[in-house]
C-alpha cells in the first residue's frame, strides 16, 4: 500500500530533501573517532554505499572540526554534525556540512549566563550563512533543565515536548524555518506518544524518528520497528535512524534495517497492530524472524490474503502474527487475529480467544468468522 504522509514543509539537506512529500530519508552516524580521518572517511563511504541519505559525524572540539574539513574534502555524502555541548563550534563546522544538530538541553553547558535564545540565534545565522539546515534534537537523557523543573501533571514526556515546541516557536519568530525536529527516548512507547503529540501540535514540521539506545540486533531493531510502525503508518516521520550497537564494520546494517522497516510497513508486514486508516480490508502480517516456530506461517499469511479477496470492500483488519511472543497481545485490536505456534494457529476475535486449529484447518474457520463480521456490519448499517 502507499504510505500516507503528513504534509510537512520541505527541508533541504544537501542533495536530500526531508519532508514535503519526499521519500522517508534514512540516516546513520559514524562511530569512528572523528580525528581518525581515514577510518571516518571509510565509514562514511560504507554508509553511503549502503544507501544512507544523510550521515552524521560528532564534533566535540576544534581538532574534530579540523578533521571534519579533511573528511569533507574526500566524500560527497550529505553530512550532518552534532554540536554536542559547545554551540560555538557551529562556525567551525558549518562550511563542511549540510545540516547541524543541536540539543536544547546541551545549550546550558557553555556560557551559562547567556540566554539560550541568543545561542540559537547565533546557530541559525551560521546555518544561513553556510547554506545549512538545522535539527532540533531533544533527547530524554538531556532535557532542558528549566523544562524539567516545571510541573506537567505527571506527563513524563511534557518537558521534552515543551522544549521542542519552544525552540520551534523561537526559530520561526526569527524567520528560520529550515529545520527538522527529533524527540527520542529509549522506550518505544514514549517515542510513539511524544511524536504523536508533537505532530498534532506542529504538523508542518518534519520529524526525525529514532529510538535512542535501542541496543543490539535483533532486539534493537524490534524496539525501533514497533515505534516506527505506529508513527509512520499514521503519516508521522520524514526521516529515520535505527540506532544499533554493532561493530564499526557493520554500521551499514542501520541503513539496511531502516529501509527494510519502511518497506515492511508499506507492505503491511508489521510486528504490532497498525491501523493504516484504510476503508477497505486491511491484512497485516509480521516480518518473519528467528522467533517463528513454523515457516508455514509465511504461506498462511499469503493464503489469508488470497482467501479474503471477496471481502476487499469491507473495513476489517486481520492480523497474522508468526510467534507466541508478539502474537497474543499484538492481535488484540484487530477484528480477527491469528498467531502461529509450532503445530497450531490460535484464532482471536478482538481480544477474545476462539481456540487453536491445525494449519490445514484454520482457513475455513477464519472465513466463517469473517463472514459473521460482515453480516453483523451489514445489519448495523
Amino acid at each position: 500500500m502507499e504510505l500516507r504522509r503528513n504534509p510537512t514543509r520541505a527541508v533541504r539537506v544537501g542533495s536530500c530533501t526531508i519532508g514535503g512529500g519526499q521519500p522517508i530519508a534514512v540516516q546513520s552516524m559514524t562511530a569512528t573517532h572523528t580525528q581518525n580521518i581515514d577510518a571516518t572517511v571509510a565509514q562514511v563511504l560504507d554508509l553511503q554505499n549502503a544507501g544512507a541519505d544523510v550521515i552524521r559525524i560528532a564534533v566535540d572540539s576544534p581538532k574534530d572540526a579540523a578533521a571534519l574539513k579533511e573528511i569533507r574534502a574526500q566524500v560527497t555524502a550529505n553530512l550532518s554534525v552534532d554540536l554536542q555541548e559547545n554551540y560555538r563550534l557551529a562556525e567551525l563546522v558549518a562550511p563542511y556540512v549540510d545540516k547541524i544538530r543541536y540539543n536544547p538541553g546541551h545549550l546550558y553547558h557553555h556560557e551559562r549566563s547567556k540566554p539560550w535564545q541568543e545561542k540559537v540565534a547565533y546557530i541559525a545565522k551560521v546555518a544561513v550563512d553556510n547554506d545549512c539546515a538545522l535539527r532540533v534534537g531533544v533527547n530524554c537523557g538531556s532535557v532542558d533543565p528549566a523544562k524539567k523543573a516545571e510541573d506537567y501533571g505527571g506527563d513524563e514526556n511534557g518537558p521534552m515536548l515543551a522544549s521542542a515546541i519552544e525552540h520551534c516557536d523561537y526559530l520561526d519568530s526569527i524567520g528560520f524555518t529550515r529545520y527538522v525536529v527529533s524527540l527520542k527516548d529509549s522506550d518505544p512507547q514514549n517515542v510513539i506518544l511524544v511524536n504523536k503529540q508533537f505532530a498534532q501540535s506542529r504538523p508542518e514540521i518534519p520529524l526525525h524518528l529514532g529510538v535512542t539506545e535501542a541496543g543490539l540486533p535483533p532486539d534493537g531493531i524490534i524496539k525501533t520497528r514497533i515505534a516506527f510502525e505506529q508513527l509512520i503508518s499514521q503519516g508521522i516521520g520524514d526521516t529515520i535512524r535505527v540506532s544499533l550497537t554493532v561493530p564499526n564494520n557493520r554500521k551499514h546494517e542501520e541503513i539496511e534495517a531502516g529501509r527494510r522497516i519502511i518497506a515492511d510497513i508499506a507492505a503491511g508486514r508489521v510486528r504490532s497492530f497498525v491501523d493504516f486508516g484504510l476503508k477497505t480490508m486491511n491484512i497485516i502480517s509480521c516480518p518473519s524472524c528467528s522467533r517463528v516456530e513454523n515457516e508455514a506461517f509465511i504461506d498462511l499469511a499469503q493464503q489469508v490474503k488470497e482467501m479474503t479477496t471477496y471481502a476487499q470492500d469491507h473495513k476489517i483488519t486481520i492480523a497474522v502474527m508468526g510467534c507466541r511472543v508478539n502474537g497474543p497481545g499484538e492481535t488484540d485490536d484487530a477484528d480477527l487475529g491469528l498467531w502461529c505456534g509450532p503445530n497450531h494457529v490460535n484464532l482471536k476475535k478482538g481480544p477474545v480467544e476462539l481456540g487453536h486449529f491445525k494449519y490445514d484447518e484454520i482457513l475455513p474457520r477464519l472465513k466463517a468468522e469473517l463472514d459473521q463480521i460482515i453480516a453483523q456490519k451489514s445489519v448495523a448499517s
